[in-house]
């Protein structure tokens, strides 16, 4: 169907425009002589009103033939021709008018003083054709333009999904690694702890599968997530992990990437408390900053270790993981001072609260 007859308001604006040119179909009646300015109005109005939707006819052969794809000589022959036409059609429509009006006696005679303005007016019928047929052409061509933008935005959606999918799928395998890693230490020294690992891990597995598919999941689903975890890290440890929390209420309910907090915290045991003889502590706070969302994520650790010195899989992850959703909105920094290693996020924080 013809663009401007499914949206009123722009055939209402299309309309419009033709008001000017009836204007100057008036003018170009009264200038030559014959008909007086009365007589002009009455004629032009509803002539330029039926001459409008005539033109609406140009939709199609433009449509048909698009610039890029057909020779000037074919181009000019259909639009000539349908411009003579159509243009053949509106004379006539003005003929039979203009002999509608002479039943009234201040139209007498109206037809014949017509008939001298026949070749203006069949030659004004084809300027505006063929104006209505550069508008149509620039309407396609906008409309490719934005056609162009749109797939252009949706192939760029469809490249961040996928990429989301493909570093969320990083989690897990590195994770269940890092436990059965765990688990085979503990086997040898502690088979009861071995078991009771492999349990908590089998418990928190099946929360991952069932969270871990969303594109979003609320802060305190997260949090669970990482108390999971550190039940399943602490018979490893035991009393050498504490965690202290910070959480403001007002963030619970905030949307954020699933399993973007628990690689932190397993950085913050492998790389920090598991490499010191007393443990530490992880300290996690989160604080909300009207439609931001800041998380802080602390550490104690031993400088001196190597191993202090690696940033693992988990920072790299997340790093991407934010870029590639919420592009420059969202950041990831990293201090340290002579004990503590702190990982600070920001994210976006919409106020009508999680999007799970």
């Amino acid at each position: 169907m013809h663009p401007l007859l499914t949206r009123p308001r722009q055939l209402g604006l299309y309309l419009l425009a033709w008001l000017p040119l009836a204007g100057i179909l008036v003018y170009l009646l009264t200038g030559s002589g014959g008909l007086n300015w009365h007589e002009a109005i009455i004629l032009s109005l509803p002539l330029c009103l039926v001459y409008a939707f005539a033109c609406l006819s140009a939709w199609y052969p433009c449509r048909a033939l698009p610039l890029e794809r057909s020779g000037f000589g074919k181009l000019a022959l259909v639009h000539l021709t349908d411009a003579a036409l159509v243009s053949v059609l509106w004379v006539q429509i003005a003929k039979g008018f203009a002999i509608a009006l002479v039943r009234w006696g201040a139209f007498a005679g109206l037809n014949q003083r017509l008939a001298k303005h026949i070749p203006l007016l069949w030659a004004t019928g084809v300027l505006l054709y063929l104006l209505s047929v550069t508008f149509y052409y620039i309407l396609l061509a906008e409309q490719a333009s934005r056609e162009a933008q749109e797939r252009a935005l949706q192939a760029q959606v469809l490249a961040r999904d996928a990429e989301l999918k493909a570093l969320r799928a990083q989690v897990n395998p590195h994770f269940l690694f890092n436990c059965l890693h765990s688990i085979s230490a503990l086997t040898g020294s502690d088979a009861a702890k071995a078991r009771e690992m492999c349990i908590l891990l089998a418990d928190f597995l099946r929360t991952t599968l069932r969270l871990g598919g969303k594109e979003t999941i609320s802060l305190e689903e997260e949090l669970a997530l990482v108390r999971g975890y550190l039940a399943i890290e602490k018979v490893r440890f035991g009393a050498r992990v504490h965690m202290e929390e910070d959480v403001r209420q007002e963030t619970l309910d905030v949307p954020i990437p699933p399993l973007l907090l628990q690689p932190l915290v397993e950085n913050a045991i492998r790389h920090g408390i598991a490499n010191l003889p007393e443990g530490g502590v992880i300290r996690l706070a989160a604080h909300r900053q009207v439609d931001e969302i800041s998380i802080l994520v602390e550490n104690s650790y031993d400088p001196d270790s190597p191993s202090s010195l690696k940033t693992g899989l988990g920072l790299d992850n997340i790093r991407q993981r934010l870029h590639a959703r919420y592009g420059h909105d969202a950041s990831i920094s990293i201090r340290t001072d002579s004990s503590k290693f702190l990982v600070d996020l920001r994210l976006p924080a919409p106020v009508n609260g999680a999007n799970a």
